[in-house]
This record gives C-alpha cells, sequence and structure tokens, in this order.
C-alpha cells in the first residue's frame, strides 16, 4: 500500500501541476480526492492491514493528500494570475488616442423663456406659485365667476375626470388667484406658471396640452394704467425695446373691463403670413381688471382693494423669442431642432 500511495502522489502532483486550465484542474481535483477518487479507494483499503501498520499508512495518507491539496492550490493561483494577465492584455487601453467628446444638454427653449419670465416679474416684486393640474370646476370655473352653461365648460371644451364635471384638467392656471386670495395676506403680487388643458386642435399655434403663465396684483389704487405699463414693460424686457404691442377690447367671465394684447409677428413683420394667419399680430395674452364679485367672493373689500390679472401662453412666447414658426416644433422633440437652441 506504501507503494500505490506513493506512486499516487507522484502522477496526481505531476498532473494537477500541468494542468491547462480551471476546468481539468477540478477534474483532476475530483479524480483524485473525490468521494469515489483514488486517494479515497486506497484509504478504504486500510482495513486490511494489520493492526501495527495502520498507523504508518494512515499518516503517510494524510501526507499525500495534503501535498495533493497544496499542488492543486498552487495550480489555481497560477492559473488566476494567467487569466489576469491574458485580461489585463486584451483589455488595454490606449491612452493616446483622442477621447470621444460627452454630449452637453441644455434647457428647452420653453423652459428658458419661462426662467426669464421669471426672473422679470421677481425682479418686479412677484412670488411665483405652483398649483394642482387635477382641478375643482368650483376653483376652475365658478370661484372666477363663470357660471353653468358657459361654453367654456362644456364637454367639447374641457378634459372632464368625474361624470358630474366636478373635476377636471385646468383649463388655466386662474384657480391658483383664487386659491392665493383665500389664503395669502394683501397686497399680493402672484405668478403661476403650469400645464393646462383645452380640446384644441393642433395646428401652428394650438395645441390640447400647453404652457400658461398667469399673474395677479391685488393692491390699493391698482388701475388698468398699471396693467398696460406693466405688460408692456414684460415685453419690451423679454423681446427688445422695439417690440411693437397693443391691447384690444375682450370679455372675460372674471375681469371686467378685459382686453387682449398681441405682439406684432416675428415672422413677418406685420405684413401677414401663415405664422399669424395673415393678421400681422400674434395674440400673447389676455388681461383686465379683477372682476368685483371675484374679488368679493375671496372676501375682500372692494372699496378697498382692485387689481388686475392676466394669463399667457408659454409656446407663443417662446415662438415670438426664438422667431420659432410652427408651435407643434416645440412639442415634437426632433433633436435637430433643439440643438439650435
Amino acid at each position: 500500500m506504501k507503494k500505490s500511495l506513493q506512486d499516487l502522489r507522484e502522477v496526481a502532483v505531476n498532473a494537477i501541476l500541468s494542468a491547462p486550465g480551471a476546468e481539468e484542474l477540478e477534474a483532476l481535483r475530483i479524480q483524485y480526492l473525490g468521494k469515489k477518487g483514488a486517494l479515497t479507494k486506497l484509504l478504504k483499503m486500510m482495513g486490511k492491514l494489520d493492526p501495527e501498520e495502520r498507523p504508518a499508512m494512515g499518516q503517510l495518507a494524510n501526507q499525500v493528500r495534503a501535498e495533493v491539496e497544496n499542488a492543486i492550490e498552487k495550480r489555481r493561483n497560477e492559473l488566476n494570475e494567467m487569466m489576469l494577465k491574458m485580461r489585463l492584455e486584451a483589455e488595454t487601453l490606449d491612452v493616446t488616442m483622442p477621447g470621444k467628446t460627452a454630449a452637453v444638454g441644455h434647457e428647452h427653449p420653453m423652459y428658458i423663456v419661462l426662467d426669464e419670465i421669471k426672473d422679470i416679474f421677481i425682479g418686479m416684486g412677484f412670488e411665483i406659485l405652483d398649483g394642482p393640474e387635477i382641478e375643482q370646476s368650483e376653483y376652475n370655473f365658478t370661484k372666477l365667476n363663470t357660471d353653468e352653461g358657459h361654453p367654456a365648460r362644456e364637454w367639447s371644451d374641457t378634459f372632464y375626470l368625474t361624470e358630474d364635471s366636478s373635476i377636471l384638467l385646468r383649463t388655466q392656471t386662474s384657480p391658483m388667484q383664487i386659491r392665493a386670495m383665500e389664503t395669502k395676506p394683501l397686497p399680493i403680487r402672484m405668478l403661476a406658471p403650469g400645464r393646462v388643458y383645452r380640446k384644441d386642435e393642433v395646428d401652428a399655434t394650438h395645441s390640447p396640452m400647453f404652457h400658461q403663465i398667469e399673474g395677479m396684483v391685488i393692491d390699493k389704487g391698482v388701475t388698468m394704467a398699471d396693467l398696460k405699463g406693466t405688460l408692456d414693460a414684460v415685453m419690451k424686457k423679454l423681446y427688445g425695446e422695439d417690440t411693437v404691442t397693443r391691447f384690444r377690447p375682450h370679455h372675460f367671465p372674471f375681469t371686467e373691463p378685459s382686453c387682449e394684447m398681441d405682439v406684432q409677428c416675428h415672422k413677418c413683420g406685420g405684413k401677414g403670413c401663415p405664422t399669424c394667419k395673415g393678421e400681422g399680430w400674434i395674440e400673447i395674452l389676455g388681461a383686465g381688471m379683477v372682476h368685483p364679485k371675484v374679488l368679493e367672493g375671496c372676501g375682500i373689500d372692494t372699496s378697498v382693494y382692485s387689481g388686475w390679472a392676466f394669463g399667457m401662453g408659454l409656446e407663443r412666447l417662446a415662438m415670438r423669442r426664438f422667431k420659432i414658426s410652427d408651435l407643434r416644433l416645440i412639442f415634437e422633440n426632433d433633436v435637430r431642432f433643439l440643438e439650435q437652441f
């Protein structure tokens, strides 16, 4: 048996140290040290030895196992080092090659304009407010003096979320004006930008989802002259001192008197083109003096306080600011278009 153990040690160690790979090494381990391996078979023969020979054979068998295990560990480390060296050689980086420039994003043109408008109004002492896009009809219509039966409340114009028309996707950010009058101390100077939703057909200047910026001032002695002066100054600050604006009479349920403000078409300079539908002007906003009924509904004494309000479309402002001819370009997210800004 002694000769068999010595032969096993020599053959096993030589085979293990020359194993070409990890799979072959594992197969040799099982072959010699496994439950059915060569060394295990030899140890089963210990029962046939004389009692005085067993201690010496047991000691030799342990030495053989230890040497085989040491050989396996040594070869495993050698194979790991070889694999690491091969990976390092295969994945070597050529540091002399020029790098690839990472594309850096920038603000969307619409939000560039929004930030500019916020800066202008903050400089005038306005506070920026944000509110829910899913709104109550009470705030979106009723408290703004838009009673039942008004065309704006029809299902054909508004995205309602409930059968009783009590919950809807807001059609304007005006509800934030009501919320401000109900919760904030006077005087109030606020700006409420955000997404709004109306059932408009998509064309060069309309979309069923767009962004609106509404502002309001409530204070003592506020007049229509303050409204016109403020909005004219904002447009000149945004577009340049040569910006041409005009105010036209209009009607809104929540303002009295009411008006609309246009800016001269940036595309044709007032001559008429598809962008302005041949009119030479692009409507920018609706405005007016806050209706006394709206003020009184929020608990404001109209014998002391008055106010004005406006609502403008952010997309149309961006179109004028960057001379964009079609509103749909703003929403299509074509990188070729957006990279220009």
